[in-house]
């Protein structure tokens, strides 16, 4: 679905936040892509539906050249949903949020309604319809903008450090419908620096420092290898540094969320 070939990017300042990155996303995947602040992750997923460009290599969107399409064609495909919910909402209401980029795409009427009603009613956001999107917190916004995305249903839904500002309740309600949308067959790819909201997921993790990949493989993996996540300057999960703590009582290292750590110790429990 997304293919990355020798990516650099150098922003005008000078700064250069890319350097020879290279990677596949196929369809239907779950991808976290990890790293601390300046690693180079936003910049990477703008260029996912040409909001940049590559100053040097190339990024393929379902076979096609991002620098040979216009953003408003890529986005039919790929819905992004910023970090900060307040740069990409400007309408009056809720409702007329969701519709814009329907309306642009050219959803007329009865679907149209229809279209929002369901977005509305997927985000629990049905009873803000007629609301100030600027009236509501910073969750509620967060989900008016995912709403505006998945009203139009794109193949690739990118998320940009979704869980800043949510609490655990809400941080828990957005992995299950993360989870959901993967398994109805959308490409998810979600932008954190958020390790033990990843480790509860387990996606395939790219891990991300300085504008270049360190790893890429399956999140347990990946959120295991104590050098690596040192390099990114990411801690471990809570959970993986306690089991690695007992590891000379017999317990596995490479534990990363807590259902697993429960049935573990269930199972330890049980033979006493």
């Amino acid at each position: 679905m997304i293919e990355v070939k020798n990516l650099y990017f150098t922003y005008p300042s000078g700064v250069e936040a890319l350097r020879n990155v290279s990677l596949e996303i196929r369809k239907g995947e779950f991808v976290a892509i990890m790293g601390q602040n300046g690693a180079g992750k936003t910049t990477l997923i703008k260029h996912f539906n040409g909001l940049l460009k590559p100053s040097k290599g190339e990024v393929l969107v379902d076979g096609v050249n991002t620098e040979s399409v216009s953003v408003a064609k890529l986005a039919r495909k790929v819905g992004f949903v910023f970090q900060n919910p307040d740069n990409q909402l400007f309408s009056e209401t809720v409702e007329d949020e969701i519709s814009f980029a329907l309306k642009n795409f050219g959803f007329k009427d009865t679907p149209l309604r229809r279209r929002v009603t369901w977005a509305l009613k997927l985000l629990g956001l049905t009873e803000y319809r007629k609301a100030s999107p600027f009236m509501l917190s910073g969750g509620e916004r967060k989900r008016v903008a995912l709403a505006s995305v998945l009203a139009w249903d794109p193949e690739v839904v990118v998320m940009d450090e979704p869980t800043i500002g949510q609490d655990y309740s809400q941080k828990e309600k957005l992995r299950q419908f993360i989870v959901q949308l993967n398994m109805q067959g959308k490409t998810v790819v979600v932008v954190t620096h958020d390790v033990e909201f990843v480790s509860e997921c387990n996606p395939r993790v790219i891990l991300m420092s300085g504008g270049e990949i360190l790893a890429d493989g399956f999140g347990k993996n990946v959120l295991t290898n104590i050098e690596l996540l040192t390099q990114a300057s990411i801690v471990p999960p809570q959970v993986t540094e306690i089991f690695m703590g007992i590891k000379d009582l017999g317990f596995p290292v490479d534990i990363i969320d807590l259902y697993e750590a429960k049935e573990l110790l269930m199972k330890r429990l049980g033979r006493k």
